[in-house]
């Protein structure tokens, strides 16, 4: 069985006093997290124990109890009457930050003496402890009561003492069926959200190697994202290569737009302000605008594509491999633009993952080396989304045909066989767009126009294909039976 997680956000209706309590209840929340950070740093060993081990030991040194009056570093001194479940909670977020700062710690210290025994300068800084907590409070099995799909009961703290409040809720309701987690308040703006994790199990589809080469029916949702224009082009075709259906999803020149003009905006204001001190961010509500439309947008056309690979029945979704990243040379604005717009790319793709393993589709990528000027159907718009299925069948179709496999070249090394947890990310997380030399490259690359042959089996000509293939010239279709499905247009976001 495999399993994949989810989070619910749905809203709070609360009389407006009662948003005082939710950020009081927050702030305790992250002074006893900073608080149990703080005990951890005193007793080092303690990352050494188990989770539940880690917090008997944490509530031993804190927590002032009949059998153990007198704790070392008593929470009390800080907070007076800290709910069990509440307390064991913030311990809980202690423990994952003090893991993740040691974690970053030891690599730092590795470095540094790595370099040192080279004798070279290491100038790197050392990572620090937070300076600030902002985590939102986990009401764990206690600290909520009477949930129903309209309304929830939660204890909170007023500043004074402790109350327990209901509370209307409105939005996306829970799935039903799936493994319901601790729910954790979260402030978005001015309002309150309760966020709630949710487990969904469901059996573990199978490998893409398996599905390619047993069922010539399965059907593989292929996906080309673009800067501009439509921001993605997802086309369903079957492991035999029949083309079912196309889908453009819209939205990527207004996005461009919308940022093109924020970051102009940043650029006019550094320019009259001048210098800007070290260690201040300047233009925050700007910066601010920026990254939650792209985040927004991000999220939007992932769920796009994953629907619309669900309704056409796909149990595969196939991406390009973008691992280099060259923004446009120009204008600050211009630049900035050209960089934003890659790491949104690399936005949808892991987005876009996750959704659907959530749904039971198994997402893979192939190289982009060629896709847009290898042609594959006489039809532009969707080129190189058809290429970047083809590329996919070939691969595992040529792995069950050959005796003994050649070796891989280095871009395609590693597994693309399987889900979420075994899709493999690059070394250095790239986000980015492939740069103009590797996916319109000439090289032979595996994959390319080179390699192919022609539908009557004869070596296909050492002359590069053109861009695009004019109707009148018979260019055969790859299999015999591909064939053109309905296309299905979205209109722009």
């Amino acid at each position: 069985m495999a399993k994949a997680m989810i989070t619910i956000r749905q809203g709070l209706q609360y009389r407006p006093h009662q948003a005082s309590w939710f950020a009081a209840t927050a702030a305790l929340f992250n002074r006893v997290a900073a608080f149990y950070f703080e005990v951890i740093q005193a007793h080092g060993k303690v990352l050494e124990l188990s989770s539940k081990e880690a917090l008997t030991a944490l509530e031993q040194l804190t927590h002032r109890t009949r059998a153990n009056p007198y704790p070392v570093m008593p929470l009390s001194e800080i907070a007076q009457e800290v709910p069990a479940m509440f307390r064991r909670a913030a311990i809980h977020a202690a423990l994952g930050s003090a893991h993740s700062f040691s974690a970053h710690l030891k690599k730092w210290r590795a470095r540094k003496e790595k370099a040192e025994a080279k004798g070279k300068k290491f100038s790197e800084r050392p990572p620090v402890p937070p300076r600030t907590w902002n985590k939102s409070a986990t009401l764990y099995a206690g600290m909520w009561k009477g949930r129903t799909a309209s309304s929830l009961v939660i204890k909170v703290w007023t500043g004074t003492y402790w109350s327990w409040l209901k509370v209307r809720i409105f939005g996306r309701e829970l799935p039903a069926g799936d493994v319901l987690g601790s729910p954790s308040l979260v402030r978005h703006g001015n309002r309150w959200w309760l966020h709630t994790p949710v487990d969904k199990q469901f059996t573990t589809p199978p490998k893409i190697a398996q599905q390619v080469t047993a069922n010539p029916k399965t059907k593989i949702c292929t996906v080309d994202l673009n800067l501009d224009g439509p921001i993605a082009v997802c086309t369903v075709q079957t492991a035999e290569g029949t083309i079912l259906s196309t889908r453009f999803i819209g939205g990527g020149r207004e996005i461009a737009g919308f940022r093109k003009r924020q970051l102009g905006r940043i650029a006019r204001n550094r320019k009259r302000t001048g210098l800007i001190a070290e260690g201040e961010q300047d233009n925050v509500a700007l910066w601010r605008k920026i990254r939650t439309r792209d985040e927004e947008f991000a999220h939007l056309v992932s769920r796009r594509i994953v629907d619309f690979a669900q309704e056409q029945g796909a149990t595969i979704l196939v991406f390009e491999h973008l691992s280099k990243l060259r923004p446009e040379k120009g204008r600050y604005s211009r630049r900035g633009n050209s960089k934003r717009a890659f790491w949104m790319k690399g936005r949808i793709f892991r987005y876009a993952k996750y959704k659907a393993w959530h749904e039971g589709i198994i997402t893979s990528r192939v190289s982009p080396r060629n896709t847009s000027r290898e042609c594959a159907r006489c039809h532009a718009d969707r080129n190189a989304s058809v290429v970047i299925g083809q590329r996919l069948i070939k691969r595992y179709q040529e792995k069950q045909t050959q005796e003994k496999p050649l070796a891989p070249l280095a871009t395609e090394r590693e597994s693309k066989d399987s889900g979420v947890g075994g899709s493999h990310e690059p070394e250095t997380e790239a986000v980015g767009h492939s740069s103009l030399s590797e996916r319109h490259g000439t090289s032979n690359g595996h994959g390319t126009a080179h390699e192919r042959a022609e539908t009557d089996g004869s070596p296909r000509s050492d002359m590069p294909p053109p861009l695009r293939c004019s109707p009148s010239w018979g260019y055969a279709p790859s299999t015999p039976n591909s064939a053109y499905g309905s296309v299905s247009e979205a209109v722009g976001l």
